[in-house]
């Protein structure tokens, strides 16, 4: 995958220990020439000076071939050659001179730095020689490219953790506005603010904003249009309701007319609650919610005021419908949890087999806030899909009857309230048990 950080960092560190390795090499001429000129200035002034003493003391000190200034932890040689290269004196390891200057060569097997100086002998020209092994030069070479790889790899890390660093601080702006988007609901459509956004990024949240601005647009004219096809198709289908009752009525001596029109009527019904359903759907719309319609409700009078109802969906199929009410005070909008009782009931007769049993119990948290919980004793819904049952359109048993809203419904009401809704099962028996839990 393609990473700006990485780029950034090829681009910001590659230089930078190319240029580390530059400084190196540079600081390292500049420290170990200096280095070796004095050892070539004092190997030098060694070789005036012996060659002077000669002249002035006489060959007897080269009769053992040793220069008599040894340095310490240095081995020298000294010798004295004519013109015609004949050694006169000193050691004979040591190779002849072209003339005075400085050179290198090797001595029994140990690498030497040789200087030659002129001097008169006996009326004639002839060179003297001492030749000095390089173990301090060895020694003080390493000590400097020690001490150089020391500080380059110091000042390399220190250097690359800047890079790292400045990028990562350069990139917060992205990883902030990552924060703010992954923190916003899904419904959460509004633009987002850009006066604090760098002036790079500020085309992007411009673009981002526009497209917010464009799916808003599409959701509010779906939202429309499916408020508008709920609100016209209610009052239809409650004057067809009447009419397929009294045709009910007047034809009920008719077992073929009575048993067509309660299939009709059914089917009337379902059209109905599908309809209601919409326009819960529409309701609990976050773009269409308001805080300001958060007022004091006990949870307990709405479930007692939908009991009637409830029972008579109930002794339809013969189940057990039991309710536990206490006193269960919050701030929530009156028409949309009377809309998530609905459905929760509904969904439990619904999914209760004939003979079965469901419990409506509600009241005060001992944590604070308020409660409600559905229970039954049906098929369940088994671990691993209980997080899609409150998707849209989504119906695990395709035998019962239904659109799939309603659990849907369920959720984007109690998400508006700030609630949280669970899913599990009873104890010690098969079923299913919806709890929300009211701040």
């Amino acid at each position: 995958m393609n990473s700006i950080r990485l780029r950034l960092l090829k681009w910001l560190v590659g230089p930078i220990l190319v240029f580390n390795l530059g400084a190196a090499a540079l600081t390292y001429l500049l420290a170990w020439t200096p280095a070796q000129l004095a050892f070539d200035d004092g190997l030098r002034a060694a070789a005036g000076a012996l060659a002077a003493r000669v002249r002035a003391e006489g060959l007897g000190l080269l009769d053992a071939g040793r220069a008599p200034d040894d340095s310490a932890g240095e081995a020298s040689w000294a010798a004295l050659h004519g013109a015609d290269g004949r050694l006169l004196a000193g050691s004979a390891a040591l190779p002849p001179a072209r003339g005075p200057g400085l050179r290198d060569a090797d001595l029994h097997g140990e690498p030497v730095r040789i200087a030659s100086a002129a001097l008169e002998w006996q009326g004639q020209h002839a060179t003297i020689s001492i030749a000095r092994t390089v173990r301090a030069r060895q020694q003080v070479r390493s000590a400097i490219v020690r001490s150089l790889v020391l500080l380059e790899g110091v000042f390399s890390l220190a250097l690359v953790g800047l890079a790292w660093f400045s990028v990562g601080n350069g990139l917060a702006p992205l990883a902030r506005l990552r924060a703010r988007l992954d923190a916003r609901g899904s419904a959460d459509l509004a633009p987002l603010d850009d006066s604090q956004m760098p002036r790079e990024l500020a085309p992007v949240v411009g673009a981002f904003n526009a497209l917010l601005g464009r799916i808003e647009a599409g959701a509010r004219a779906q939202d429309e249009f499916r408020a508008n096809v709920a609100h016209q198709l209610r009052t239809p289908l409650a004057g067809l309701k009447l009419q397929l009752e009294w045709l009910a009525a007047r034809h009920a001596a008719d077992p073929d007319s009575a048993r067509s029109l309660a299939l009709m009527l059914q089917a009337n019904e379902r059209l109905i609650r599908q309809t209601n359903q919409l326009l819960s759907l529409e309701r609990a719309e976050p773009n269409r919610f308001a805080r300001s319609r958060l007022l004091p409700v006990d949870l307990a009078e709405l479930v007692a005021e939908s009991i009637q109802h409830f029972v008579e969906q109930a002794a339809a199929k013969d189940i057990d419908l039991g309710f536990e009410l206490e006193a269960a005070p919050l701030q929530g909008d009156r028409f949309m949890l009377r809309d998530l009782v609905d459905n929760l009931v509904d969904n439990a007769l619904r999914y209760t087999p004939v003979g079965g049993r469901v419990t409506v119990a509600c009241g005060a948290s001992p944590g604070g806030g308020s409660f409600l919980r559905v229970e039954d004793n049906g098929p369940g819904i088994p671990a691993n899909l209980r997080s899609q049952v409150f998707e849209r359109f989504v119906r695990l048993d395709q035998q019962s009857t239904g659109s799939g809203l309603g659990l849907a419904i369920v959720r984007d009401i109690a998400n508006l309230h700030g609630a949280d809704l669970s899913l599990g099962e009873p104890e010690g028996g098969s079923g299913a048990v919806f709890r929300i839990e009211f701040p």
